[in-house]
């Protein structure tokens, strides 16, 4: 892996050296936008809409909107921001992980020791009291010219850091509310007893991405049947919202899984 960030964990009087590294990976196929007539590859081109002519990404600045501010900022503009210079993931207090509203959490990222002296010993020291205090660390750091929010925490019998980088509170939209209906005790009932017989232990290998997996397929029967057609089940079944209804399809959803179990 390459990292894509370079710098520092400080916490209290403790720096540890570190390199950011992406945690996943996409495993969509890649696909590219064609001409539907002869297949030629579809270009997207940086083009000034009032001179009309191809822009270079030297020649590319950013208009900033704030209020009733509009105003081009270049790179050297932006890196006047002391914040923008910033190299270190500052630790701000540790918290419990279960005081994180799941809503925060974003993307996840490998942090692993830099070369240098004491950097390891620091990193484990950092991983011990992560795990014998249960806790995980708030701080902020500068990526791509932006301050983020992030926990650390650590994962795997290895002990490695892992930064969330978490979304700033005033990100979160506040939903409309839902129009509340009336549900039957017998409802409620039969629901739960599903959801029991449904229940079981988190294992993220039972689950399968079963479109790209069908995605592939057709890939594969166009390219060896010269674009021929490939069959599909459609799903055919939609049940009506009524009270009678949805009650048949709890029972007969409980039924299902009791003879699954015998």
């Amino acid at each position: 892996m390459r990292a894509i960030w370079t710098g520092s964990i400080s916490f209290g009087l403790v720096n540890v050296p570190v390199k950011l590294y992406g945690a996943t990976e996409e495993h969509d196929i890649k696909a590219h936008q064609v001409h539907k007539g002869d297949g030629g590859r579809i270009r997207m081109l940086r083009v000034c809409e009032d001179c009309g002519e191809q822009v270079d990404w030297g020649d590319i600045a950013k208009r900033f909107e704030h209020e009733e501010h509009s105003v081009v900022l270049t790179d050297e503009d932006l890196d006047q921001i002391s914040e923008a210079k910033n190299k270190t993931i500052d630790v701000l207090e540790f918290v419990p992980a279960d005081d994180i509203d799941p809503m925060m959490w974003d993307k996840p990222y490998y942090l692993k020791p830099d070369k240098g002296k004491g950097a390891a010993k620091a990193y484990t020291l950092l991983t011990k009291v992560l795990a014998t205090t249960d806790r995980v660390a708030i701080a902020t750091f500068v990526m791509r010219s932006k301050t983020r929010l992030a926990a650390l925490r650590i994962v795997g019998k290895e002990a490695v850091l892992v930064l969330h980088t978490l979304r700033w509170p005033d990100e979160i939209r506040v939903p409309d509310p839902v129009e509340e209906v009336e549900v039957q005790d017998k409802e409620v009932d039969l629901a739960s007893q599903l959801i029991e017989a449904m229940s079981n232990e988190y294992n993220p290998d039972r689950y399968r991405d079963t479109y790209q997996e069908e995605l592939r397929e057709l890939i594969i029967a166009k390219a060896e049947e010269g674009q021929g057609d490939s069959d599909f089940a459609e799903e055919l079944a939609q049940a009506e919202a009524e009270v009678d209804e949805l009650i048949r399809q709890l029972e007969a959803s409980m039924a299902r899984k009791a003879a699954a179990k015998k």
